[in-house]
């Protein structure tokens, strides 16, 4: 697959990615919570991109997962009194787990514009339950935590272990959780299951026809997905120390679409590119003198990449790299035409 960075390219792409990563808190004028906020939604785009850019399905629902999650974390902390992150953390993933394989039975069997639909409307749902049930989620003023716990702390003394308190420490832990989710993505699609679902995307038909469970493995990649989705949103929502009904409205569904489509479908790096572009525009060019006209400024942006790099900008330069060249060359059966050779 051209559009997918492996071998040793892929190591010294994403070598070069981690160091960004490690150094982006020490960068002047980057703050850490922007770092992690940073990390958090470059995670997420490359969880969509397993759907979109691997399978072909395109969901306008991922805040169900990233939201969902993070509120499930923060109101266990800080309604439950629990100190545990790995906890807190697990509980989050759990709840995308489930949410993704319950909304993936659902909507598997659809596709295109109707499966893009029917993921927004489930959304939405989650949206308005958490505004409704105030008591429980804080309604507008979302849940608020007072701490992020402690890492491996024990059950008899919740005081043990390494306290996340610090944004620098909570920074890297979120870096080396993202790092190795990154792996595992790239090693999901370059395996066999990956070919699979790249022979989906290009016909189902024939992929069916050759025995091959489509469903199923639609399935499988909409619930690694959203799982993935939810651990991105709980790291994103303990590390601000706050839920709220940002995170599961649909514009960040569609903030993530469009991180991925920036930095190129089906690149695994092009989203964490894409994240990192969408991410500092929005902050930094609202600390300017356009800082009331932020979105513009983030419109006339977007143009230009899409038009100038239609397959995002990673995509691009991918394809103009490594793309074979084709030159015209004469049509034997018919001299007057030129084709492709």
């Amino acid at each position: 697959m051209l559009g997918l960075i492996t071998g040793r390219r892929g190591m010294v792409a994403g070598a070069i990615l981690l160091a960004i990563g490690i150094a982006l808190p020490f960068i002047p004028g980057v703050y850490v919570l922007f770092s992690v906020g940073l990390v958090c939604f470059a995670l997420v785009a490359v969880a969509f991109d397993l759907l979109l850019g691997f399978t072909g399905l395109l969901s306008f629902g991922h805040a169900l997962f990233w939201g969902g999650a993070g509120y499930v974390a923060t109101i266990l902390i800080g309604r439950e009194g629990w100190t545990s992150f790995p906890a807190a953390l697990l509980a989050g993933v759990a709840y995308a787990f489930v949410v993704s394989l319950v909304v993936g039975a659902l909507t598997v069997r659809r596709s295109g514009i109707y499966f893009a639909m029917v993921t927004l409307a489930i959304a939405e749902i989650q949206y308005f339950m958490a505004y409704q049930l105030s008591d429980l989620t804080g309604g507008e003023n979302g849940t608020q935590i007072s701490t992020r716990g402690s890492l491996f702390s024990r059950a008899i003394d919740a005081h043990m272990g390494l306290s996340l308190e610090n944004d620098h420490v909570y920074y890297y832990v979120v870096l080396a959780i993202a790092a190795l989710c990154v792996a595992f993505a790239i090693r999901v699609v370059s395996s066999p299951f990956g070919a699979v679902l790249a022979a989906m995307r290009e016909n189902e038909q024939r992929a069916r026809s050759i025995g091959y469970h489509t469903n199923h493995f639609k399935l499988a990649a909409f619930v690694m997905s959203g799982t993935l989705a939810g651990l991105a949103g709980v790291l994103f929502a303990v590390g601000n120390r706050l839920s709220g009904l940002d995170g599961v409205d649909w514009h960040t569904s569609g903030a993530i679409v469009m991180m991925t489509i920036l930095g190129g479908i089906g690149t695994i790096f092009g989203p964490i590119v894409g994240a990192g572009l969408f991410q500092s525009l929005e902050y930094f060019v609202s600390k300017t003198a356009l800082g009331d006209k932020t979105n513009l400024v983030m419109g006339v942006v977007f143009a230009i990449v899409i038009l100038a790099a239609r397959r995002g900008i990673v995509g691009e330069l991918l394809y103009r790299t490594f793309a074979p060249k084709r030159r015209l060359v004469e049509d034997e059966d018919h001299p007057h035409r030129l084709e492709a050779g």
